[in-house]
């Protein structure tokens, strides 16, 4: 009884280090993001600045598409919750499938943005695109350290590492998945409306 005690409380305090430590990670890029939207606000005043410029159709495809993913991790964290294997082992795919076509289609946006005649970078570009490709850029390398987190929790869920009493890992990629979400929804409603 007082083994069982205390491995519980060990892994209770191991969970709430774990989620202290990803909470701290969050707000060092909310402060990363939070510089680089300033410095789009500033760069606005430009005499070069784009001020007719349109975000790509792709741009709200992929922002619902990556809501979408937030839905699913959330679902295969309540499917573990309950021992549903199967459940979770479809979710979890299905947010990998998802987290891929995000990426997928934010490529298409940055090809629709050069097919309008804009460009990053070199004698055709403007300040606008530049930024826009550098915070997209930039969220999408932190997507890229979500997709290989989902990877490592689908591998560990194929080793039946999680179950009712042991959710750790799906409930750290589920609270950096939605803090990505909630990331990108912010950037795509910033660039949307201060153009």
């Amino acid at each position: 009884m007082e083994m069982t005690l205390k491995t519980n409380d060990e892994q209770a305090q191991k969970s709430k280090s774990a989620k202290l430590i990803l909470l701290f990670a969050m707000v060092s890029m909310i402060m990363m993001f939070a510089g680089l939207t300033s410095a789009f606000v500033v760069s606005k005043s430009r005499a070069d600045w784009l001020k007719n410029f349109e975000l790509p159709s792709a741009f709200y495809w992929s922002t619902a598409v990556i809501i979408a993913c937030s839905v699913t991790f959330h679902l295969a964290k309540k499917a573990i919750q309950k021992d549903n294997r199967s459940a979770v082992t479809s979710l979890l795919l299905g947010t990998l499938a998802l987290g891929i076509l995000f990426i997928v289609l934010q490529f298409q946006g940055f090809g629709q943005i050069v097919e309008q005649g804009y460009y990053f970078t070199g004698q055709g570009s403007s300040i606008t695109t530049t930024f826009l490709y550098v915070v997209t850029v930039t969220h999408l390398l932190h997507l890229a350290g979500g997709l290989i987190s989902l990877l490592i929790i689908i591998y560990n869920h194929f080793k039946q590492k999680y179950n009712s009493t042991q959710t750790l890992g799906i409930e750290l990629g589920a609270m950096y998945w939605h803090f990505l979400d909630l990331l990108w929804v912010y950037l795509f409603l910033f660039l949307f409306f201060f153009k």
